[in-house]
């Protein structure tokens, strides 16, 4: 079992920055997956960044060049920073967490353990 719990939204205008973190508790955080998802409103959840328990990275076309996904294994903590905000940045973010070998194709559903979400919103 893993709980998550996100923090770090808020308001912020365009080209501003945030960064999200991701607290993990429960199982050992060094064997899962690791992913950030948003879903705005009237729009699918999807997955913009995720990394692999070996720290590759993998980002959605949306966010690359903009946003980086981090982890620090000895604080359990997943980061998302965020960079050069876009008001179609404006969200509800999650992190989630699995026991995939690999991330690269991975999608909400198949992610046992979610936190809460916090939401981002961007202005212009």
């Amino acid at each position: 079992q893993v709980q998550l719990v996100e923090s770090g939204g808020g308001s912020v205008q365009s080209g501003g920055s945030l960064r999200l973190s991701c607290r993990a508790s429960g199982s050992p955080y060094s064997k899962y997956c690791m992913g950030w998802f948003r879903q705005a409103p009237g729009k699918e959840r999807e997955k913009i960044a995720s990394i692999d328990r070996d720290g590759s990275t993998q980002y959605a076309d949306s966010v690359k060049g903009r946003f980086t996904i981090s982890q620090d294994n000895a604080k359990r903590t997943l980061y998302l920073q965020m960079n050069s905000l876009e008001p179609e940045d404006t969200a509800v973010y999650y992190c989630a967490a699995e026991s995939f070998v690999q991330c690269s194709g991975t999608y909400w559903a198949a992610f046992r353990y979610r936190g809460q979400g916090t939401q981002v919103t961007v202005s212009s």
